[in-house]
Parts: structure tokens; C-alpha cells; sequence
């Protein structure tokens, strides 16, 4: 099979974004996880910073398109859900 320039051009870039939007979503998932685990352990010390690098990271995989920004709202709220949940019945 030939490939005229353009499709071979084509064909690289693809691979390199797709490289680049696996490596974003996987640190995403990384902090989300994070997140949760202290959500979990309920260390209320470690939610507050470990919720906002979980936040400003999904905000800025929606910016650059690896995610929709209604999924990245919907993750965001749920996660500050989960996390006011414990908070308040600390803090009660």
C-alpha cells in the first residue's frame, strides 16, 4: 500500500497526539485517584491540596481538547461532592 506525503504527515502527527493526550488523561487519573484516596482515608489535611491539583489538572486537560469540558465539569463535581461530603461531617 503507498501513501502520498500528506497521509504519511497525517499518520505521524496522529501518533504523536495520541501519545501525548494517553500520557495527559493517565496523570488526570493519576490526581483524580489521589484525590479520592484521601477523600477515603479521610485526611482532611491532604484533601484540600490534593482537590485542587486534582481540579486545576482536569481544567487543563479540557483546555488543551484531550476531554470534553462537560466531562471534565462533571468529574470536578463530583470529586468537590465527595469531598464536602467528608469535610462537613468532620467539621459538624
Amino acid at each position: 500500500m503507498k501513501m502520498n506525503k500528506s497521509a504519511i504527515k497525517r499518520a505521524k502527527q496522529s501518533e504523536k497526539r495520541r501519545l501525548r493526550n494517553a500520557h495527559i488523561k493517565s496523570t488526570m487519573k493519576t490526581y483524580i485517584k489521589k484525590a479520592l484516596m484521601a477523600i477515603e482515608n479521610k485526611n482532611l489535611s491532604t484533601i484540600d491540596a490534593s482537590l485542587r491539583i486534582a481540579i486545576s489538572y482536569i481544567n487543563k486537560t479540557a483546555s488543551k481538547g484531550v476531554i470534553h469540558k462537560n466531562t471534565a465539569s462533571r468529574k470536578i463535581s463530583r470529586l468537590t461532592k465527595k469531598a464536602n461530603k467528608v469535610l462537613l461531617t468532620k467539621t459538624a
